[in-house]
């Protein structure tokens, strides 16, 4: 995946046209409606080409002494001209949906693709270039599939049928009205170039004015708390001026080559008529004659400036494809295997690392853990303790498979996870992360994302569990009440709180608490550590923690430190033993009793 958020020099530049042919494989499930759209299409421009001879009839018809005649030119005029409207309707109708169909498929496609990548692949890439890309890349490409490429095609045809109809009208003023055609395709070809490059690195800012506005809109609450929305103001201002920056540069470019190229094709008309005037003068052709060839021009002409228009749009569009079809294609640092072996059902429980070495991608001089080797009997409870950075919750996070390591290996029942369906077996597994997440919706639906299908009465009952319902009662809807985006109804402790209440809900087999308790008042972690307890029995339990007063009751102790295991034990057997975990004991059992 390329890196879009620096510099736009440095930023790879748009394909050719060409590149929108990445978008083939979301178009090809609706070739019945395109077709019927190109039929629509080409109904539409082969009646624009005739509309000229009605008309050069009806003209031509004023010095016919047959009335009759001259009512049947002004009826097949008019019928030509419904036949018109409705076949533009229906092409407009077509093309439309087709375009709404065709992104509302990408973007399924691309938020199917990015939600099923792991955390590495989004230290490479901030979010709301994600979004940028989901939005405003395929917003683009809407206008294109549903605007302007069935524009360019009609045009296109309007332009070679017209060029064929002012030949059998006059070849003499049509070979002059070609000589023109080199002084209009020069411009386009050499402007259309930089064009290319200009709406790419246009994009690319666009996208990163999003991902800034998200990352500072996320976080708001933080960059208020140290008074930094002046730099934050600033620093989304300059990214979004630099966008605009380039914006500008690619519409003053576009705007140049649509000037040369309407001025060159209508001075070249002008001349070509005022030699047809003369041939008028001269009776070497008709009035009748004369119009119709005006009005053909006036389409070549109109064509050809559309053309010019609608090219930069597709440049435009050409460059949000690659970075979709980029999006799409790339790969996941961790992926499942081809031939998933299947997980024995029931799930026992049993987990071992054995000689585990990982780095993090966006680390990796720096070792995460080093040889670590650690097994967990089926309903062991085991905590990690140790100083910040020492690896306890990138056991946590290798055990969900979020990240592979570099050396070593993780089973699970004597299963290689990497040789598992990631969702086989994180189907086992509840977890509670330091960072309780809380969606923007009710609180029952919050619990209920730890079992979809729980009835509201064991939604309740998990509730309880986690010391939540009093709380959530007290809301002025009660369970149903709206919890906002990232859960700003509530308190810290209580978010977390809901965090539990749904991991009791899942009632899965492997239990993950990373600093489960650490946003509870005394009163609270009380509450929550019997119900974690008795959550815990009979299942396999990971407890990261910094407060040893929540981890003496396990089973064993794991001490981490520099990403090694330096001491394992009972919480008794490590007081005596002294070291690490005798030092924070001291250091937290400010009565002397540890």
């Amino acid at each position: 995946m390329t890196d879009t958020t620096g510099s736009g020099d440095d930023r790879p530049k748009s394909k050719r046209v060409g590149a929108l042919r990445g978008l083939a494989p979301f178009v090809a499930p609706y070739r019945v409606m395109a077709l019927m759209a190109l039929m629509a299409l080409i109904l539409t421009a082969g009646v624009s080409l005739v509309l000229p001879l009605a008309v050069r009839r009806v003209v031509d018809g004023f010095n016919a002494d047959n009335a009759a005649l001259l009512d049947e030119y002004f009826g097949a005029a008019l019928a030509i001209a419904a036949l018109l409207a409705l076949g533009t309707g229906l092409r407009y109708y077509l093309v439309t949906r087709l375009g709404e169909r065709v992104v509302a498929d990408i973007r399924k496609a691309l938020f199917d693709r990015v939600l099923g990548m792991s955390p590495a692949f989004f230290e490479r890439i901030m979010t709301g270039e994600v979004l940028s890309r989901i939005t405003t890349d395929t917003t683009l490409i809407l206008s294109v599939i549903g605007s302007s490429v069935s524009v360019a095609l009609r045009n296109l045809l309007m332009l070679l049928g017209g060029l064929v109809l002012l030949f059998l009208t006059s070849a003499k003023l049509t070979g002059l009205v070609l000589l023109i055609v080199p002084a209009i395709v020069v411009p386009i070809i050499v402007l259309g170039r930089r064009l290319r490059r200009l709406s790419k690195e246009n994009q690319d800012w666009i996208a990163s004015s999003s991902g800034s506005a998200a990352e500072a809109l996320s976080a708001v609450q933080t960059v208020q708390a140290f008074t930094h929305e002046r730099p934050t103001r600033a620093s989304f201002a300059e990214v979004t001026e630099k966008a605009f920056v380039s914006a500008k540069t690619r519409i003053g470019t576009r705007s140049v080559m649509t000037v040369i190229v309407i001025f060159l094709t209508f001075t070249g008309i002008v001349g070509v008529l005022w030699i047809g005037a003369r041939d008028v003068r001269a009776e070497s052709m008709t009035v009748g004659e004369l119009i119709q060839f005006v009005i053909y021009a006036v389409i070549v002409a109109g064509a050809v400036g559309a053309l010019s228009e609608i090219w930069g749009e597709l440049q435009r569009a050409a460059g949000a494809t690659e970075r979709l079809v980029e999006l799409l294609n790339s790969e996941d640092p961790v992926q499942d295997p081809a031939a998933a072996t299947a997980l024995p059902r029931p799930v026992r429980g049993r987990i071992a690392f054995e000689d585990v070495t990982f780095r993090y991608p966006a680390r990796p001089e720096t070792s995460a853990l080093n040889g670590v080797s650690l097994r967990v009997e089926p309903g062991e409870t085991v905590a990690l303790v140790g100083p910040s950075g020492a690896g306890k919750t990138t056991i946590l996070q290798l055990l969900m498979r979020f990240y592979d390591p570099q050396s070593g290996r993780i089973t699970l029942d004597g299963i290689d996870i990497s040789t598992l369906k990631r969702s086989d077996f994180r189907s086992a597994i509840a977890l509670v992360p330091q960072d309780p997440v809380i969606f923007a919706t009710s609180a029952r639906e919050n619990i209920r994302f730890g079992r979809p299908d729980a009835s509201d009465a064991e939604v309740e009952e998990a509730a309880r569990a986690a010391a939540a319902h009093d709380f959530l009662t007290a809301l002025p809807q009660g369970y149903d009440s709206y919890l906002g985006e990232r859960g700003v109804m509530l308190s810290g402790g209580q978010k977390q709180r809901v965090a539990i209440a749904r991991a009791i809900l899942r009632d899965a087999r492997i239990l993950l608490l990373d600093e489960a308790t650490s946003a509870l008042d005394a009163e609270s972690e009380r509450a929550v550590q019997a119900a974690v307890e008795r959550l815990s029995e009979g299942r396999t339990t990971l407890v990261v923690a910094h407060r040893l007063a929540t981890v003496k009751r396990a089973d064993r102790i794991v001490v981490f430190d520099e990403g090694r295991i330096a001491a394992l034990g009972t919480h008794e057997a490590l007081v005596a033993e002294g070291g690490l975990y005798a030092r924070l004991a001291r250091l937290q059992f400010t009565d002397g009793a540890v």
